[in-house]
């Protein structure tokens, strides 16, 4: 099986001028620190959930997290290290932070919808602290969040001419604040603040009068994950009593919470993306015994399935992107996944009709972990080098993932034979005829099948 492959590049465009900075008032709106709120709350039962920001994270990071490093620790085998390269939810726009020679950093905007990619340096008047965070928008403007002093400061970048426009759009203070992902539309942003007991949703830009606070979800979330096109519906992944749940959040409704995934009593159940076009989810949970990626359908009472096909002992798999535009068939909908190990990182693509794992080598410069689906089918995938420092391959792999299983056979490159498909309980023995479930709602999904009661 080969896949067809094109690259193109263009050299990218630099900003020399001094930056000119827009008369816009800032805004600062101060929030209580996670500190102050469990010094407030220290008087309060003993059983509400009161870790330290730093311990609840170490906690929520787990072996996976511990994994992913141990893999990019080894050789990238061709690919980069995530840059923090962010692409828009149409795919119009990306944005990273870029390095000039030495240390210094500096905002990129890449314009994918074009007939060839090309970037735009977006230099400010001093270089840009690593730890900020970038996010293209709609209109091709670039969102910074820049920690300074104890505050969240947010301004919009954009090109002018030689030089780079900044528009300050005010600051949060508080401890810790982190962007979520581009909000569907791309006219809007949206951040979390992890507090003591609860976790707030703030809207960062695109509002009326600078930073706004939406709403307060509680428990301690992170994740993010939107559900629809409109930006109204968000999927966070909520701990509460040290168990994980991902929850669905109505932003339009005052921060309205409804469970999403509850597989099993104990279990980690996290949402890992979303397609609103098909309802496909890709889910990750220890219910089945130890950490597997598994994927449902929002809405359908049919189980999650954990793939055999997904579970690979020396690597971690994530899933970076999947195919827009399948209309109610979850099933046919390719997924693209991040293949680290301690040889590097490679190119998984899967389909749960096909129910194979493609392994691809990594194109030359890829951005680890960084791609985007077209309609049709097409998988593009950013990458930089030395010769061509803004590129996107298209690749496209889906002809080698068979719909019908009939048509597959052991030595075609995938990571599995063919075999029966359980609900609920995957791999099974291929002697074993399929056993009828019985259907339950997603968030009741078994992890073993049920036979259905005459």
């Amino acid at each position: 099986m080969t896949a067809s492959a094109t690259k193109t590049a263009t050299p990218t465009a630099t900003a020399t001028a001094t930056a000119t900075i827009a008369t816009a008032a800032a805004i600062v709106v101060r929030t209580r620190t996670a500190a102050a709120d469990s010094a407030e709350h220290s008087a309060g039962p003993a059983a509400e959930h009161s870790a330290e920001p730093a311990a609840a994270d170490s906690a929520q990071c787990g072996a996976e997290d511990s994994a992913q490093c141990a893999a990019e620790d080894g050789a990238q085998g061709g690919a980069v290290p995530e840059m923090g390269f962010t692409i828009a939810d149409d795919g119009s726009y990306a944005a990273r932070l870029a390095r000039r020679t030495g240390d210094a950093w500096f905002p990129e905007r890449w314009t994918l919808d074009g007939p060839e990619p090309y970037a735009v340096e977006l230099p400010g008047h001093q270089p840009e602290e690593p730890g900020s965070d970038v996010l293209p928008m709609a209109d091709g403007r670039v969102l910074i969040r820049r920690s300074v002093d104890g505050r969240h400061a947010f301004s919009l970048l954009y090109p002018t001419g030689p030089g780079t426009g900044e528009l300050p759009l005010g600051a949060v203070e508080c401890e810790r604040l982190t962007l979520l992902p581009p909000v569907p539309g791309g006219s809007r942003a949206y951040a979390l603040e992890p507090r003591a007991h609860t976790t707030a949703v703030w809207l960062v830009a695109g509002g009326a009068f600078g930073p706004e606070h939406i709403a307060d979800v509680p428990g301690r979330c992170t994740g993010g994950v939107w559900l629809d096109r409109t930006g109204r519906m968000l999927a966070l992944d909520r701990e509460t009593a040290g168990v994980t749940k991902a929850v669905a959040v109505d932003l339009e409704r005052g921060g309205e919470v409804t469970a999403l995934l509850q597989i099993a009593d104990g279990s980690d159940d996290r949402l890992l993306l979303a397609d609103p076009d098909s309802g496909l989810l890709l889910v990750r949970s220890d219910a089945p015994g130890d950490d597997r990626l598994g994927w449902g359908v929002l809405g359908s009472a049919r189980p999650i399935r954990f793939p055999e096909s997904l579970r690979l002992e020396d690597a971690v798999l994530t899933p970076f992107a999947v195919q827009p535009g399948q209309m109610l068939m979850p099933e046919s909908c390719g997924v693209a996944l991040r293949i680290a190990s301690a040889a590097g990182s490679r190119l998984g693509v899967w389909r749960p009709a096909g129910r194979r794992l493609l392994q691809l080598a990594a194109p030359e410069g890829w951005l680890a972990g960084a791609g985007l689906w077209s309609t049709e089918g097409v998988l593009r995938l950013p990458c930089t080098t030395g010769a061509a420092p803004v590129g996107v391959v298209d690749i496209a792999p889906l002809g080698g993932l068979p719909l019908d299983l009939r048509m597959e056979s052991p030595g075609d490159g995938g990571t599995e034979p063919a075999q029966a498909e359980v609900a609920g309980q995957e791999p099974c023995a291929a002697q074993m005829p399929p056993v009828v479930c019985k259907p339950v709602p997603l968030q009741q999904a078994p992890l073993t099948s049920r036979p259905q009661r005459g």
